[in-house]
């Protein structure tokens, strides 16, 4: 006996006019309990009913797993009204996770051979929602054939059925080439429409499938051509644009077939000229198509004319008082500045009014732009627009701002004077979000500029009497008192207002320095240091000095306590070596890539990476030890090696007995001096020195997007065959920094993998120093190696992950 039960429209008003969430509980699971006992009795006359409610308790979140089954019988069942319920069923209750989804294929495959477009329609849409890779495999051939069925519902079905069946089954594609011909030439909205989704599934997952309809492109344009000149329909019209839906996706077609394509490329070219004059901007869904129409332009082999153009759309649409449409602008904008910079050059003032926009994305997309934008001709000009925004921008965006420019003027200063002028100012301004390099980076500048010396300590000086508070332009300033504090009251700075400057003055500075609650322990430091520094340049006694450093022999912070001691000690027992301990520090030599360009302008040699160099000599001792391996080609033999390893080693053992010619040292008739006594531990570095030098393994380029470059090199250590040392080096040429990097790996069960911590998780624009990470992979059977990556990371706004496997490996790596 069945128990009454509720109609599905009186259950959605009892749950709708519940109270509280109790009640509407209630009401759920009492019917819930009528659905199973109308289950396990079979009332096959109210079963869709029942399913009915079950799938509407399904929707609002509560458990209907017991209803699955139920979803079978009514598929099966030969009344319409059981399998439009079933079928429903069966789409929100079962996935390809449960194996009941595989029990509904015979049902699919009779459905859709029966001739009634209806339930052909539901077994297509179940299959489109549902399929797993086993039932598409099944159901590929009948799928097929309905693609040519007379009636256009049943095709428009299938043709979506069958993209579905593309993406899970990329292999399926051979299946689908020859009825996508015949479909091109239909008039039928959206079988249109989804026959051009279907090939540019296929052209995305299958070379052959993309030689295959470039030959298409003629018609392809020419249908784009009638919907641009004559329309389609009226029906299919939005805003007076022809069916911009269908010209949308059409143009993304026509991207990955131009693609590295010339003789593609030509036969669209005149196509999409037309497009871009012609489309009428003041709606939404014209600049839909236009931007459609530049991103095709600028990924084809277009005329320069052209992309010049695309570029130009682009800069319209930063006009444009659409906030979505400004941001989109933006952000292909910076997307091309790489490949096409003269032209997005043109559009600069227009991107640098976008700096001042209230939306924090749009202003951010502006400053990764304008940063972009910078060069060696108009840097004066951007560096004060961009110092102006950095004065007054959200605190969310003055890191990125202050890093940016640092990193431009580090590489298109146009002299040292500007350079420090600039860095000076950024620091004044917003101090404490500078990067962390960067008062190392402006001491390294101004020490390599000895003409600057009295204009920097003058500037720095001026900077700090004004305001302590910022801690990078603190730490810079006492540097530079320290080192050349002589100079500020010697009056060489040629200066239209000269500074005048007393001896007790500077000390009253810097103890305010050391003594002020803003001040970090670093500070401090710098600060201590350059009262020590002073004390060798003062004219007078430095009674003064010594109180104020022996007040801090007791202070809390170890670090500065232990300086305090030393000095103490430098005033006490080595006051005669104290002027030569704290001469000026020399010269920086520049390191980095700044440095190898301004190398290469001056015509100075810049030694090559391959070229070996005497400081690789530490690495043998990681070699030996099995614990790293970055050395990619051994030095040649010193003269001596001997003394020179033990030095530069410091390896546990007595040092050789030094050769001596006179009797005394060793007299004659005496046995010879055991000469292995002192290098008897250097015997496996120099058998490693002397043995031959392995060929270095040519490095390969596995990845490259938007400037990210993935690059391998490869190490085998001779006394280690079975191990081979990967450095993954990335590298970053777009406008905007590669943010929250991660590098996984993966290799076969047969290898050992063992992951080194990378050197940090940001890869600097503009080609800054690159991220490097070590892996150590043991191959003890020498089988071919395969290694599979996986990266993570965020760039230009947006979250990024790829996942690839490198099976190119140089044969050297393994054999």
């Amino acid at each position: 006996m069945v128990l009454p039960s509720l109609k599905l429209q009186d259950l959605i008003e009892q749950i709708r006019g519940a109270k509280t969430q109790a009640q509407e509980r209630e009401v759920i699971q009492k019917e819930c309990a009528h659905i199973r006992a109308s289950f396990r009795d079979g009332d096959p006359l109210h079963r869709h009913r029942q399913l009915a409610k079950l799938l509407y308790v399904h929707m609002l979140g509560y458990p209907a797993h017991f209803g699955q089954m139920e979803c079978l019988k009514l598929i099966a069942s030969t009344r319409f009204t059981d399998k439009r319920v079933g079928y429903l069923g069966a789409m929100l209750l079962l996935d390809e996770r449960q194996d009941a989804h595989l029990l509904i294929t015979n049902s699919i495959k009779n459905d859709m051979s029966q001739g009634v477009p209806a339930v052909q329609g539901l077994a297509l849409c179940t299959l489109s929602t549902m399929g797993s890779a086993e039932m598409c495999r099944d159901l590929a051939s009948e799928v097929e054939k309905l693609l040519l069925q007379p009636s256009p519902y049943v095709r428009k079905k299938a043709v979506l059925t069958a993209v579905h069946m593309i993406r899970k089954v990329p292999e399926l594609s051979s299946i689908f080439l020859p009825p996508c011909t015949q479909l091109l030439r239909e008039r039928h909205h959206g079988i249109l429409l989804g026959t051009v989704t279907l090939i540019t599934e296929l052209c995305e997952r299958s070379p052959a499938a993309l030689k295959h309809f470039r030959k298409m492109v003629p018609q392809l344009v020419q249908i784009l051509r009638t919907l641009v000149t004559t329309g389609y329909s009226k029906e299919h019209s939005i805003s007076g644009i022809s069916d911009p839906f269908l010209q949308v996706q059409i143009l993304r077609l026509l991207r990955i077939l131009g693609r590295n394509h010339d003789e593609s490329s030509d036969a669209m070219n005149d196509l999409l000229a037309q497009v871009a004059t012609n489309t009428d901007t003041s709606r939404n869904a014209g600049n839909a198509v236009l931007f459609e129409t530049v991103m095709t332009i600028m990924d084809i082999r277009s005329a320069a004319g052209l992309r010049v153009l695309a570029v130009n759309i682009l800069g319209r649409f930063l006009l444009n008082s659409d906030k979505n449409i400004r941001y989109v602008a933006l952000t292909s904008l910076l997307r091309l500045v790489q490949s096409d910079h003269s032209a997005v050059q043109r559009h600069r003032p227009t991107v640098v009014e976008c700096l001042q926009e209230p939306d924090a994305s749009l202003s951010r997309r502006a400053l990764e732009l304008s940063l972009a934008l910078v060069n060696s001709s108009n840097v004066r000009a951007m560096m004060q627009e961009l110092q102006t925004f950095l004065s007054s921008c959200p605190p969310d965006l003055r890191a990125d701002c202050a890093s940016g420019i640092l990193l431009a003027a580090e590489r298109f200063a146009p002299n040292k004077r500007w350079h420090i002028d600039t860095i000076l100012r950024v620091l004044t301004m917003a101090g404490i979000y500078v990067r962390d390099d960067a008062v190392a980076n402006l001491i390294q500048l101004i020490g390599g500029a000895q003409e600057l010396h009295a204009y920097s300590v003058r500037r720095l000086y001026s900077a700090l009497a004004e305001d302590i508070s910022q801690q990078p332009t603190v730490q810079v300033a006492t540097w530079c008192i320290g080192e050349y504090g002589d100079l500020l009251w010697e009056g060489s700075c040629e200066e239209s207002e000269p500074l005048q400057v007393e001896e007790e003055e500077v000390l009253t500075l810097l103890e305010r320095v050391l003594q002020s609650h803003l001040s970090l322990p670093a500070t401090r430091g710098y600060a201590l240091t350059a009262l020590m520094k002073l004390s060798t340049r003062l004219r007078g006694d430095n009674n003064r000095i010594r109180q104020v450093v022996s007040v801090y022999g007791s202070c809390l912070d170890v670090e500065l306590q232990q300086r305090a001691v030393e000095y103490n000690a430098l005033f006490r027992k080595y006051d005669h070596m104290r002027a030569a301990i704290l001469e000026k520090m020399p010269v920086v030599e520049p390191s980095g890539p700044q440095a190898d360009e301004e190398a290469k302008e001056s015509g100075e040699a810049v030694p090559s990476p391959s070229e070996p160099q005497a400081s690789k000599l530490m690495d043998l001792l990681d070699l030996l030890d099995g614990s790293s391996g970055e050395a990619q080609q051994l030095p040649p033999m010193a003269p001596s090696p001997e003394d020179s390893l033990v030095h530069l080693l410091d390896l546990p053992c007595d040092p050789p007995a030094p050769a001596c010619s006179s009797s005394a040292a060793h007299p004659a008739g005496a046995p010879p001096l055991p000469v292995d006594d002192g290098t008897r531990c250097l015997r496996p570095t120099r058998e490693l020195l002397l043995s031959p030098t392995p060929a270095p393994i040519p490095n390969l380029r596995v990845f490259e997007r938007e400037g990210l470059q993935i690059n391998l090199s490869f190490v085998r250590p001779p006394e280690t065959p079975s191990l081979l040392l990967i450095t993954v080096t990335a590298t970053n040429t777009s406008g905007g920094d590669v943010t929250h990097f991660i590098c996984q790996a993966a290799v076969p069960k047969s290898f050992q993998l063992q992951l080194q911590p990378p050197s940090g998780d940001t890869v600097p624009a503009q080609g800054g120093l690159p991220m490097t990470q070590l892996l150590r992979i043991l191959n003890p059977n020498k089988a071919p190696l395969r290694l599979k990556l996986r990266l993570t990371y965020t760039h230009f706004g947006q979250s990024v992950q790829e996942i690839f496997e490198v099976n190119n490996l140089p044969v050297e790596t393994w054999q």
